[in-house]
């Protein structure tokens, strides 16, 4: 078995040391200091989803030497990097599963990022792990200077805001941690982009129009301003809301929490007069001929206990409502296609079509959402309300029934 830790110290010396001894002063983005920064993000990531050693290591080894085939070549640096991991590995006597689960974490990291399992989805949001930084700025200086560097010409900031807005349109963060931690921040950081964008542009309109003499007018300057607000209003409104999205998750989690707490509550109940049924049933109804002074405080018990049970039975009753939508329901967006019992019985096409237009439209998708909350809320309710009747009837009854065996075992004493 091999000791992942001591495997470990051993690739980040050779990736240090591949670094060193062929250093080009070009690399001023993907260097040592990049692969660095990205092995400290899969550790943060792989430690939230609480990997095992071996696939912690996987994703470590594969961090170190993603970009490693860069000292070659920037063409097919990927191929270069999954080659030279891979020979490393088989030195050290590594067994062909565990090369190719690291090939396909460095692979992965090809743009457009594709990656396939929790894996890869790390490695691959751990190398874009600045874009939703605060030294994002930095870093995107760093790689126009790279890119300037090997292409041999200047690439002006225009442009190069350009690609970085496209860069930033075409990815999205794939594991979950990185969406809620940093889908924020690299929200912020395309709007700066596109805000400098938009003000070099207005710039170069108004230099354009001086020349011309043909001057930009306060109205115009302020319906340009007007539209482009009016134009991020409705880019952000044409977007989920990361605030929204969280807000019906955790709703929805809290509802599930306590219709679960609902239900076991309802068990205990049920089970704890069953035993309290099948004790009397046994035991006293026996003894009722020698002792007719119990027969009051035991009738008296029974109808509790059953009461109770009843209750708590109803509180954990299915209500499970016809199954069926008609295409009006649809176009009226009056339909919850998120609860099961409004679909069960349809067709699988009548319900792709229903989703479809649901996620086409933004009203109908929350509008959904709403509904399903406050559905959750009404069977919540209703469970709660029989459980407080049941929990009152018990409580209750039961100080009735010991008062009815202490006075009749009273009376009978007198």
């Amino acid at each position: 078995m091999m000791n992942y830790l001591d495997i470990l110290d051993q690739v980040r010396a050779h990736v240090s040391n591949l670094f060193h001894t062929h250093k080009d002063e070009r690399l001023t983005y993907h260097n040592l200091l990049h692969t660095e920064q990205v092995v400290k993000a899969v550790v943060k990531i792989a430690n939230h989803y609480q990997l095992s050693d071996h696939d912690f290591f996987v994703v470590n080894v594969a961090a170190w030497f993603h970009d490693i085939g860069y000292l070659t070549s920037c063409e097919k640096h990927e191929e270069r990097g999954a080659e030279l991991a891979k020979d490393f590995l088989e030195s050290k006597g590594a067994e062909p599963e565990l090369t190719g689960l690291v090939s396909n974490c460095i692979l992965a990291t090809k743009m457009p990022q594709r990656p396939v399992g929790l894996l890869e989805e790390i490695v691959c949001d751990a190398d874009l792990f600045h874009l939703g930084s605060e030294d994002f700025k930095e870093r995107n200086k760093l790689i126009r200077k790279e890119a300037i560097a090997f292409s041999g010409r200047d690439i002006d900031k225009e442009e190069w805001r350009a690609k970085t807005i496209v860069l930033f349109e075409m990815h999205h963060y794939h594991t979950d941690y990185c969406q809620d931690l940093l889908a924020a921040k690299k929200e912020s950081n395309l709007n700066e982009l596109r805000e400098k964008v938009f003000k070099a542009h207005h710039g170069k309109t108004k230099e354009k129009g001086f020349h011309d003499s043909a001057p930009v007018s306060s109205e115009k300057h302020t319906e340009i301003i007007v539209e482009k607000k009016d134009k991020d209003k409705k880019q952000k409104s044409d977007r989920p809301d990361k605030g929204i999205e969280t807000m019906f998750r955790i709703s929805s989690g809290n509802h599930q929490r306590l219709s679960d707490m609902a239900d076991n509550k309802a068990h205990i109940m049920i089970s704890t007069n069953s035993i309290i049924l099948s004790v009397t049933l046994s035991v006293l109804l026996r003894k009722l001929e020698d002792n007719p002074h119990l027969i009051i405080p035991t009738l008296i018990l029974l109808i509790i206990c059953v009461v109770t049970m009843v209750f708590s039975i109803l509180a954990t009753r299915p209500t499970v409502p016809p199954g069926t939508f008609s295409q009006q329901d649809i176009e009226e967006k009056k339909v919850n296609l998120l609860f099961f019992g409004n679909f069960y019985r349809m067709a699988l096409p009548d319900y792709v079509n229903g989703m479809q237009k649901m996620m086409e439209d933004r009203e109908f998708l929350y509008g959904s959402l709403i509904r399903d909350l406050y559905s959750q809320g009404v069977v919540l309710g209703r469970k709660y309300r029989l459980l407080r009747i049941a929990y009152n009837v018990f409580m209750f009854g039961i100080i009735a029934a010991v008062l009815a065996f202490v006075i009749a075992s009273a009376v009978v004493a007198l």
